[in-house]
């Protein structure tokens, strides 16, 4: 076998692979007798089959074995002798081969780009924190009380009023006739809780216990029951109750009501619910800085494979109709990315290239660190997942047990996380008090932002490398 490494561009390494047809030959004779001793065919006793026979049989399936398994030995010598770090399996193509000539093949492989991890001693971070009050505590718990509330009957023959539960039997019908989940009778339903489609329940108020009322109404366009939207519906409603809410005390009886042992065991598992959230946002904000200030701090050739890739992802995610390229007709002109606009495919393009740098850069600091998902964690991930699906546990469990690549999924937050933790040991990272407010303000990140964001950066990466060109000439 001969390896020749050719002059290759950007990011990538081409060999040529020549393999004299007297090898390929001893490959295949040595598979053909090694089958002989077990082959069993109609007419020769076991392992006495001819080698001849098996060849005429079996030789262009041996041929095929042996050409691959050739290939895949190839590109193992190759990725170890020249010591490579590809970033994507390797891609061989034969490109002349005819039985009884020798074989020429090119295999082509990307490799990472040479860029240096910044010192992340230097980076400077802030960590936005939020002390919970007990103003916070106490407005949670009034919602808890509410959501919690009791209702009790409306003695007076007064009028329906906004906020009031009325107990009421209804039966829907389209055209005169009845439709499936129409129909309900001693349906608790609050005036003012949006539960009933626009207009049902401003119609009830001003009813009395008793009454009976015709209602009606459009189903909106938008309508989850596609069999329903912008149909016309009359609702016969009989009113049976009126019943109003109870004034809730807070206190220890209303805590055991929840299953908690006390007013104030309630208090500290708000307090600490709170606080959890509030961290989690904060971690959020902190991680998104740190992200932000690893992409200003590098810059280099990305591999064009992997960045294509991203780019498909991308263009998905903004939901464009893109037409999978593996589907495409042979000969087709078009670009997996036709129909978009030229601004979406910049956006799109801008978001690829800035996490495929993040990818690469985290993935080198963890590499460079030891730092590794384990087993444990996959497992740990995998319940919490599971836990999303009450009822279904096994099934979803199942699920990953037997897809790698689901597990696969769940490796890349984890390890991302873990990087994270570790750039937040080294930095100089200072906590900020802030208010809830400053804390969740734009915490909704959608791709439009993520967009502006990459171009910024890309933008200040340009402006610096023109400066850098001024300065040496």
């Amino acid at each position: 076998m001969d390896i020749k490494e050719k002059p290759s561009k950007n990011l990538t390494k081409d060999f040529e692979i020549k393999i004299k047809k007297e090898e390929i030959d001893k490959l295949v004779s040595d598979k053909l007798v090694k089958f002989s001793s077990q082959a069993q065919l109609p007419g020769f006793r076991p392992g006495k089959v001819p080698i001849s026979v098996l060849k005429a049989r079996f030789g262009k399936q041996v041929l095929g074995e042996v050409i691959n398994e050739s290939m895949n030995e190839a590109s193992k010598k190759i990725i170890e002798e020249n010591k490579i770090n590809a970033v994507s399996q390797p891609k061989m193509e034969i490109i002349s081969f005819d039985e009884g000539k020798d074989l020429q093949a090119r295999l082509t492989v990307e490799i990472m780009p040479d860029f240096k991890v910044p010192d992340l001693t230097k980076f400077k971070f802030t960590r936005p924190i939020v002390e919970v009050s007990k103003e916070d505590v106490n407005e949670a718990i009034d919602r808890i009380a509410k959501e919690n509330s009791k209702t009790e009957i409306v003695e007076e023959n007064r009028s329906a009023k906004k906020d009031d539960t009325l107990v009421i039997d209804f039966e829907g019908k389209i055209d005169g006739t009845p439709f499936e989940g129409g129909e309900s009778k001693g349906y608790h339903l609050k005036i003012g809780s949006n539960t009933f489609i626009p207009g049902f329940e401003e119609k009830l108020v001003g009813v009395k216990k008793g009454d009976t009322k015709v209602i009606d109404l459009v189903f909106p366009e938008n309508y989850q029951a596609k069999n329903l939207a912008n149909k016309k519906v009359q609702f016969n409603v009989k009113v049976n109750e009126i019943r109003k809410d109870v004034e809730t005390t807070i206190n220890d009886d209303f805590a055991k009501s929840l299953g908690i042992e006390n007013l104030d065991t309630l208090k500290k598992n708000v307090s600490s619910q709170i606080s959890s959230q509030h961290q989690f946002a904060s971690r959020s904000k902190l991680k998104r800085e740190i992200l932000d200030k690893l992409a200003d701090s590098v810059d280099f050739k990305l591999p064009e494979s992997i960045e294509h890739d991203e780019y498909l992802n991308v263009c998905k995610a903004m939901n464009i109709n893109l037409k999978d390229s593996s589907k495409e007709e042979s000969g087709s002109d078009k670009e997996p990315d036709h129909g978009m606009k030229p601004s979406e495919k910049s956006d799109a393009k801008a978001i690829a290239a800035r996490r495929v740098r993040l990818g690469l850069v985290l993935s080198e600091i963890g590499r460079q660190n030891n730092i590794q998902v384990q087993e444990e964690d996959k497992k740990n991930a995998m319940m919490s997942e599971v836990q999303k699906y009450p009822g279904r546990e096994k099934e979803i469990l199942d699920y990953f047990k037997n897809n790698p690549e689901a597990q696969n999924q769940l490796s890349g937050p984890i390890f991302e996380d873990k990087i994270i933790d570790f750039i937040i040991e080294l930095a100089q990272v200072e906590d900020k008090k802030i208010s809830i407010e400053e804390l969740y303000k734009e915490e909704e990140f959608d791709l439009k932002k993520e967009a502006t964001k990459a171009k910024r950066l890309s933008s200040k990466k340009n402006e610096d490398n023109k400066s850098k060109s001024k300065t040496k000439k």
